[in-house]
């Protein structure tokens, strides 16, 4: 669908202004910086790729990332770390892993182990253990398979120190290229952890009593899923559907290329898993064979998400975070002092209707307490050049509105800034799709695989058309429908974006409610 072809009805404008950071004054400097986001997850400084290593633990949530500390473009990969009370407000640590004689440290988990099944914890410390890909950089270059291998470090100090293992690697590649990014659980029923990682073109899974010895226990995926590129980055949780009861085990590969507008994307799926074998379930695996998928964001900028371990039972949540970033531009995008960030965190629920399973995602409710001052919007239907509302500041905006579906056509927000630069937010009725436009929103010149338009495919039964927007100074995430459609687009605009209008191509708009609510910067850290 060619949006520039539609005959646009603007019938709500209003002005917002660029926000005045308050924050100390280093905190400020990174504020001002262009293109930092304001309220998400960025490094201080440098390169960042994939979340890894995310644990909860006395209070804090832990962010490991890939990271490299001397340039804004890949390299030796270490791990980033920072800790959070609460996923949005995040202080900055030292660097938690160098690579070493066995090489880079790539992707992992980490995990409390809270019965001490390692041996490494003493004087009633509990270990965090941090299980990675040491990736050997001299290997890769001389042409062998096994470069890649499993890893583990352990600290007992939340983190705040590492050793590794001197056993490593624990497990030891059979040769298979491309054979990482070890996502360990520990499986209540077989009173075993459990590792999944990437093989190629498959997962593969091992059962271990103590972290340390590994046994292979089976591997999923090669006859179902998207395949037009590399599988990454895997997970796998147990999710119970809370109308029913029921409960299912959920699978999250990244795949790169291969996504559904292009490049990275993470596909899911549903099954059942006994400690050894996951299955997919009879009824998911006729929606997924090999060459489909169904995926966890549908935008172009959503990649090797993963979830935090240890969540306590009484929270109970599933919580996930991507990175915000596509590998088909990644390390030319226009920032200067760092390069990328991570999406909002979300929770995670899955679903079931008379089509199959799926998932839900919503942002965390810990975004809250950034909610300032709110505007709603009683039922009414839009007339052509209505102007409902003006006001100033700021640039950082949620936004939640529910539109009656149109007879035809589509109906989109439109985000604009003085320069004359936008990003098209909204649905189309004959396509049953939600898209997002950014052929227009800033600076593209970068990569021709930047502007353009993206499209998610919203086939399930509505009632209407219910847009829940997260707008930052460099991104937007899209929740539709109570977040069973997600979509997360960065941009680069020369202004931040300062006006909003409603499009419709074909009829007048009827608004069932809305509301538009600041948000204040959370700051990337201390």
């Amino acid at each position: 669908m060619n949006v520039m072809k539609f005959k646009i009805l603007v019938v709500l404008l209003f002005s917002i202004g660029i926000f005045s950071c308050t924050e100390k004054e280093t905190a400020s400097a990174k504020m001002d910086e262009q293109h930092r986001p304001q309220y998400h997850f960025t490094p201080d400084s440098m390169w960042m790729n994939d979340p890894n290593g995310m644990v909860f633990f006395e209070g804090e949530y832990h962010l490991f990332y890939q990271y490299y500390p001397d340039s804004t473009v890949w390299g030796p990969m270490h791990w980033g770390h920072a800790v959070s009370p609460d996923m949005i407000h995040w202080e900055h640590l030292p660097i938690a892993l160098y690579p070493d004689s066995l090489g880079y440290i790539f992707s992992g988990s980490a995990v409390i182990d809270i019965n001490n099944t390692t041996g490494f914890g003493r004087d009633g410390k509990v270990p965090m253990v941090a299980i990675f890909t040491h990736h050997s950089m001299e290997g890769e270059k001389a042409g062998v398979l096994d470069y890649q291998n499993q890893s583990i470090a352990y600290s007992l100090d939340k983190g705040r120190s590492w050793t590794k293992y001197e056993g490593n690697p624990v497990i030891k590649n059979p040769g298979i290229k491309d054979f990482r990014d070890p996502k360990v659980l520990w499986h209540e029923e077989s009173k075993k952890w459990v590792m999944i990682f990437a093989a190629a073109d498959r997962v593969r899974l091992y059962h271990s009593p103590d972290l340390k010895s590994w046994e292979f226990s089976s591997e999923f995926g090669a006859e179902f899923g998207g395949h037009g590129g590399v599988w990454e980055c895997p997970d796998l949780f147990s999710m119970t559907i809370t109308e029913t009861g029921e409960q299912k085990w959920v699978m999250l590969v990244s795949i790169n290329p291969g996504g559904p507008n292009g490049g990275s994307a993470t596909q899911y799926f549903v099954g059942d898993f006994d400690g050894k074998e996951f299955k997919l379930d009879s009824g998911f695996a006729k929606e997924v064979p090999k060459g489909s998928a169904k995926w966890v964001d549908q935008g172009k900028d959503n990649y090797a998400g993963v979830t935090w371990s240890n969540i306590p039972e009484t929270d109970g949540r599933r919580l996930f975070l991507g990175w915000m970033s596509n590998w088909q531009y990644a390390t030319v995008v226009p920032t200067k002092k760092w390069r990328s960030a991570m999406t909002l965190p979300r929770t995670m629920d899955l679903a079931k209707d008379s089509t199959g399973y799926y998932l839900i995602s919503k942002p965390v409710k810990e975004v809250a307490p950034l909610e300032g001052e709110v505007t709603n919007f009683s039922a009414q239907k839009f007339d052509r050049d209505s102007v409902i509302f003006q006001f100033a500041e700021p640039n950082l905006l949620k936004v939640d509105m529910e539109f009656e579906i149109p007879a035809s056509g589509m109906i989109a927000l439109r985000f604009l800034n003085d320069e004359g630069e936008y990003v098209d937010v909204g649905y189309a009725v004959a396509d049953q799709q939600y898209f997002i436009d950014r052929t227009f929103a800033g600076n593209s010149d970068f990569s021709k695989e930047f502007a353009d338009f993206h499209t998610a495919e919203a086939d399930y039964k509505k009632e209407s058309v219910r847009l829940l927007i997260y707008l930052d100074v460099a991104s937007i995430e899209l929740f539709a429908d109570d977040g069973r459609t997600v979509m997360t687009d960065i941009f680069f605009p020369k202004k931040p974006f300062n006006t909003v209008s409603v499009l419709a191509s074909e009829s007048d708009v009827n608004l069932k409610f809305g509301t538009f609510t600041k948000l204040k910067p959370a700051g990337s850290g201390k």
